[in-house]
């Protein structure tokens, strides 16, 4: 849910501790504190001396939101006194939660600069405007209806709707759905061979083909004698007819 309308109202942020911060000292214990930036708003706690890796704060801090904006950057730091401070780690808060709900406490994950986890820092934030802007919401969100029940309208058994009837068009079919096709209507594909002369086969074999028996069964003589399996012998020779007939 997007929230609009938070230009120059107040925003707590509530700086409660740290816990297991990155220590940055060998021989004593590191001195922390905390800094939060909001816009060009700058806020930092006091120093917690001795605080180690869990120091605590407990302080309290006021910000004016900016329509749009809904960072606030936190920054945990080890104070030095001979040198500059040192950068422990650092954080990005999200607002949404705060400024859609009024309240947020939790505790949020800080990294130091070279992108390693450095410990959380615990921050309590309170925006007492987010009442209001949920009157607003509900107030000027359309209504609409709820959309009516579909009814189901239960006909008798006799009384239900037929099919409809089939037509009885005919159209001719397709040339292309017999097969063989058609020559006259399917012609062959310049593409393909044209079969040779004579193929396929006729259904009637040539005259003298297979060879006939000789002599045929029906001008065989009577006398011929058949053989065990009902064949002929063998045609007469030029020098006579074998068997001989009987005189």
């Amino acid at each position: 849910m997007s929230i609009f309308g938070v230009q120059g109202l107040p925003l707590e942020v509530t700086v409660v501790g740290c816990c297991n911060l990155d220590d940055k000292e060998w021989l004593s214990r590191q001195d922390p504190y905390v800094s939060l930036e909001y816009g060009g708003a700058k806020y930092r706690t006091k120093t917690c001396t001795d605080g180690g890796r869990n120091p605590t704060f407990q302080e309290k801090f006021i910000f004016t939101l900016i329509e749009g904006l809904r960072e606030l950057n936190v920054t945990v730091w080890n104070n030095r006194t001979l040198s500059a401070d040192e950068q422990i780690g650092s954080g990005r808060i999200q607002l949404q939660k705060v400024l859609s709900q009024g309240y947020d406490d939790a505790s949020w994950p800080l990294q130091s600069k070279a992108g390693r986890h450095s410990g959380e820092v615990r921050l309590i934030l309170h925006y007492s405007n987010a009442n209001n802007h949920k009157a607003k919401l509900a107030t000027s969100a359309p209504q609409y209806a709820a959309p009516p029940t579909a009814m189901t309208q239960v006909l008798p058994y006799n009384q239900f709707p037929s099919a409809p009837a089939a037509s009885t068009a005919y159209s001719n079919p397709s040339p292309y759905m017999g097969y063989p096709p058609n020559p006259a209507t399917y012609p062959l594909s310049p593409f393909v061979a044209t079969p040779p002369a004579g193929y396929p086969p006729q259904a009637c074999p040539p005259a003298g083909y297979p060879p006939q028996t000789y002599p045929p069964p029906t001008q065989a003589p009577a006398y011929y004698p058949t053989g065990p399996s009902g064949v002929y012998p063998p045609p007469p020779s030029s020098f006579g007819i074998y068997p001989p007939p009987p005189y």
